[in-house]
């Protein structure tokens, strides 16, 4: 059996861009399989209490490391114009040839409301999300492209600075609409673990849009962020996924909440057993190997794991040492 693809999600709601750097370089010594960060203007609560700037830690971490480097996801609707975000990736992958991947989302305004204007609800959002990956997928051709949308414009204009490639596009989404428009346009996608039959009907989804438009499911990313909470003692797994993740245990949509202050009113009202089916609490490296390989089972081409505890370097070797060896594609 070939190995898993197992990679480090950067949290950078948690960790100051100097520390998420030293912790992705830790790691891929570990064993880990590139890094997954995100893009936040706003930790989700106040305890979390960190937002750096994805692209400078991105290319942080590209310099001190070897493997895969992707943003999942960047909105590029709100505060990006899509132009923007196709600059940023195109002299990301430039940088380092073959390492970078886009991962693009509809947005959640407790990060995109900070420029203010209006927030549209969750279909125009998504909407905008595939006008913007048009945009985004025009300059990457390295041509002089224009764009005149029901939401963008843009003169006509090209990316001066590309790669020999453009980084691959994956779309995060957890809607089966969305996945498999984003099979049909799109070169992956990104979704978080809810449960392993819910991923498998969204991967199905996607290969079905793949299909639609002439390509090969089996070529395309099927990308899965898995969040969990472990410590060697139970009582301290489930404390610290309440302490400094409790928007894992929220079960509806979060992208209308503006504000880490309003979102840590909702936290104090989240229980040990709402995190079921949705983050993983546990002590036993084994109940977690075992809920990381049923993705992998149904099709993850690459999980990106995210441990809730605040000391990432223990959890970094054990894991690498005892979980990521046992783990199969």
């Amino acid at each position: 059996m070939a190995a898993a693809r197992v990679g480090y999600s950067a949290m950078l709601e948690r960790f100051a861009p100097s520390d998420v750097v030293a912790l992705a370089v830790a790691a891929e010594a570990a064993g880990f399989d590139g890094v997954m960060a995100d893009d936040h203007f706003q930790p989700w609560t106040p305890q979390q209490g960190q937002a750096g700037f994805v692209w400078n830690v991105m290319t942080a971490m590209a310099e001190r490391t070897r493997g895969s480097v992707g943003v999942g996801a960047t909105c590029p609707s709100f505060r990006w114009h899509p132009a923007v975000v196709a600059q940023a990736a195109a002299t990301l992958e430039q940088l380092y040839p073959g390492r970078h991947w886009l991962g693009i989302g509809s947005g959640e305004a407790i990060s995109e409301h900070v420029v203010g204007g209006y927030w549209p609800e969750a279909p125009q959002r998504i909407a905008r999300m595939f006008e913007a990956v048009e945009i985004i997928q025009k300059l990457f051709s390295g041509r002089d492209v224009r764009h005149d949308g029901r939401f963008f414009t843009l003169e006509r204009t090209r990316l001066w600075t590309m790669p020999d490639a453009p980084p691959p596009v994956y779309i995060a989404t957890s809607g089966p609409i969305t996945a498999r428009r984003a099979g049909a346009s799109c070169d992956g996608m990104i979704t978080v673990a809810s449960t392993p039959d819910k991923v498998a009907a969204l991967f199905g989804r996607f290969d079905e849009g793949a299909r639609t438009a002439g390509k090969d499911p089996s070529t395309l990313a099927k990308i899965v962020q898995v969040h969990l909470s472990w410590a060697p003692d139970p009582a301290e797994a489930a404390a610290q996924a309440l302490r400094e993740w409790p928007n894992g245990a929220m079960r509806f949509s979060k992208a209308d909440i503006r504000s880490p202050y309003d979102f840590d009113q909702i936290a104090r009202m989240v229980r040990v057993e709402d995190f079921e089916g949705r983050v993983t609490i546990s002590e036993d490296l084994d109940v977690h190997r075992k809920e990381i390989q049923r993705y992998l089972d149904v099709g993850a081409t690459h999980i990106y794991l995210h441990d809730a505890g605040p000391d990432q370097r223990t959890w970094i070797d054990v894991f690498g040492r005892e979980v990521l060896p046992k783990l199969t594609a």
